[in-house]
């Protein structure tokens, strides 16, 4: 599969989400006798520690969507998959001013230690996706706790902080089970979605466009994944029709302040 979409296959990708004009989607060295200054420590600075999570008080533990009074949303990604891909689609997100939220996976971090930190560096949410990205609402209150602290402890050894957000593997939604441990282990709410892409299908790019497109609005989370092909062809082609609808894609802590 290809890496990178060229004009021509964006300009086609936007005749197939309906997105054309008019379409379906309306709406150094010192001087001699100079002042001799220490040499600079060669131990480099530590990074200020990510933020950490946040209650919203009112709020449930659960959330699906944000205020549907503002002109905001939220893009957000499961974090795990091809490296190259996730730059790109970071890269993409920051041309347009869009910032996102990352969903990591434990043992993607394990891998690709560097992106937790390229993430925070773009201004970025960063948040908990459990430690092998199985499916936690099967598993024992002890393997729940091991698969959403094994991910907490990853993200504060690289970030200084568990993240700003946990998110359930395999589901769009956490059993009470699920989320007492999520919030014992530090996380107020468990993020979920209003809107699926339905990016890991692989349907095209124009498809995985149309589906955010249509059902996006004010306040949504909207799920993607870092990995595919369809998505980074699809980013442009959405932030792009955002950008016409005037709808800012915010991270998720922005989408609830």
């Amino acid at each position: 599969m290809g890496r990178v979409t060229t004009t021509d296959r964006r300009t086609a990708l936007r005749a197939g989400a309906g997105l054309v004009a008019g379409g379906a989607f309306a709406a150094g060295c010192s001087a001699a006798g100079a002042v001799a200054h220490p040499a600079p420590s060669s131990r480099p600075s530590s990074p200020p520690a990510a933020p950490a999570p946040r209650r919203f008080p009112g709020r449930p533990a659960q959330l699906a969507h944000g205020p549907r009074t503002h002109p905001r949303v939220a893009l957000t990604f499961h974090g795990q998959g091809d490296p190259a891909i996730a730059r790109a689609l970071l890269a993409e997100a920051e041309r347009h001013h869009a910032r996102v939220t990352v969903l990591a996976v434990g043992t993607w971090l394990d891998a690709h230690p560097d992106l937790a930190r390229r993430i925070l560096d773009g201004g970025h949410d960063l948040g908990n996706h459990t430690l092998h990205h199985l499916d936690i609402n099967s598993m024992t209150e002890a393997g729940a706790r091991q698969e959403i602290t094994g991910c907490a402890e990853r993200l504060r050894r690289l970030t200084g902080s568990i993240g700003t957000w946990f998110r359930p593997s395999r589901t769009p939604t956490a059993t009470p089970l699920v989320t007492r441990v999520a919030q014992e282990a530090g996380y107020p709410h468990v993020l979920s979605y209003d809107v699926d892409s339905l990016d890991f299908t692989s349907p095209g790019a124009a498809v995985v466009a149309r589906t955010v497109l249509t059902e996006i609005r004010e306040g949504s989370v909207v799920s993607l994944h870092f990995g595919y092909d369809d998505t980074v062809a699809a980013l442009p082609v959405v932030l792009e029709e955002l950008d016409r609808r005037g709808l800012a894609a915010v991270t998720t802590t922005e989408l609830f302040s």
